[in-house]
């Protein structure tokens, strides 16, 4: 076999079950399809729930050091999981590359902790027309673009918080359409008098043009026009697990207590409620701390699989 344990995915979680790993003499191989590890996390300009760390590219640096230092832990960048195979005695991850198509590495246990990408519009079913426009994400915004302009974001996802913290200063008007069921994301934002939430039923783009105009339905029922010089996709993000014997629920997730007893899953692909870097980290401690365990035959009293 190639190692003790197999890791998919170079993001917070991924990382830290790599150094857990090594702190207990299990060998590793971090599989990450991008060209660096926590590739997502360096476009985070201001972290505010992680100790001892204020900006994702500093967290980012550490983290990569930190797996730097792990003898025992093999990381191959550029290289994409595509599936995840369970079997009595082993796993195996298929992983395509531009030197190595079809590969494939074998352990007793595997991590598999490949997160979320962005929620592509025609999954949002309160919005319409955005389906082949290009609509940049929040998170790629300028905020010296920004400034003075009137932008309607689409969504109340996370990255519409991280922007107003980052940038106390920025003078620009927010208009934010989201659906009822997500108000709950916008309690860090709620008190921002740049921020003008709009929760809607349905919310249609009209076509291209400036400024930019959007009919709504409210959740209150009532029509209103929508006009602004911007517009940004801040939708969320949707669990992005490898083919194979990765389990999902019916939310597309993967709880870990639903897996195969040689997968462990971390970080974001776990749930769509527990998304943070902090507690992505935690997970991938114990989903390697567990694989630890569970090849020595120790109970862990459900800890790493529920």
């Amino acid at each position: 076999m190639d190692a003790d344990l197999l890791i998919v995915g170079g993001g917070p979680a991924g990382c830290a079950a790599a150094v857990m790993a090594a702190s207990v003499g299990m060998r590793s191989v971090l599989v990450e399809s991008g060209g660096a590890l926590c590739g997502a996390l360096r476009r985070i300009p201001v972290v505010s729930n992680v100790l001892g760390f204020t900006t994702g590219p500093g967290l980012a640096a550490a983290v990569e050091a930190d797996v730097a230092r792990c003898a025992l832990c093999r990381v191959e960048l550029g290289r994409r999981a595509t599936r995840v195979d369970a079997f009595e005695d082993r796993v195996e991850v298929t992983v395509e590359g531009a030197r190595a198509a079809g590969a494939r590495l074998s352990a007793p246990y595997a991590v598999v902790a490949t997160g979320v990408g962005p929620l592509a519009p025609a999954a949002a079913g309160w919005l319409a027309g955005a389906e082949g426009r290009e609509l940049p994400r929040l998170w790629e915004a300028d905020a010296a673009a920004l400034t003075g302009r009137t932008v309607l974001v689409l969504g109340a996802d996370r990255p519409l918080g991280t922007l107003t913290r980052a940038h106390p200063e920025l003078r620009a008007r927010c208009l934010v359409a989201h659906p009822p069921e997500d108000a709950y994301k916008t309690e860090e934002v709620g008190q921002d008098a740049r921020v003008e939430l709009v929760a809607v039923r349905r919310l249609e783009l009209g076509p291209p043009s400036a400024p930019l105009r959007a009919e709504a339905l409210t959740a209150a029922g009532e029509r209103c026009a929508l006009t602004a010089d911007l517009a940004f996709l801040n939708l969320g993000s949707a669990p992005a697990p490898p083919g194979g014997s990765v389990v999902t629920a019916g939310s597309g997730y993967c709880p870990p207590g639903r897996q195969h007893p040689r997968i462990r899953t971390a970080g974001d692909l776990r749930s769509a409620r527990f998304q943070r870097i902090a507690t992505a980290m935690g997970s991938g401690s114990e989903a390697a701390l567990s694989a630890y365990y569970a090849a020595r035959g120790l109970a862990t009293d459900g800890m790493g699989g529920d």
